[in-house]
């Protein structure tokens, strides 16, 4: 298992960004959470198998349609892989 830790910006906010993030990652059966932060920036820790992960990633580049996605930082995640229940939407930074 695999957890990282991604940073995505653009036009990332008021797009539904958040929403169809969970939907994608419940999909895909990856675990984690995402929010969004007070800089206009989008933030998710994301878990699972190294494929599951690369696919999240992949959608996060792109992001739904209403969205511009200028960068994705991704960093090792903290925490345990399997210390996620499913995927949730948490509250703005």
């Amino acid at each position: 298992m695999e957890v990282r830790h991604l940073i995505i910006s653009g036009r990332v906010q008021g797009v539904a960004f958040r929403a169809c993030m969970a939907r994608e990652a419940q999909l895909l059966g990856v675990t984690g959470w995402v929010r969004n932060r007070a800089d206009g920036s989008v933030e998710a820790m994301v878990a699972g198998t190294p494929e599951q992960v690369a696919a999240i990633m992949n959608w996060a580049r792109r992001g739904p349609p209403a969205a511009d996605v200028e960068h994705v930082a991704v960093e090792l995640g903290d925490g345990e892989p399997g210390g996620f229940c499913g995927f949730e939407q948490r509250a703005s930074l």
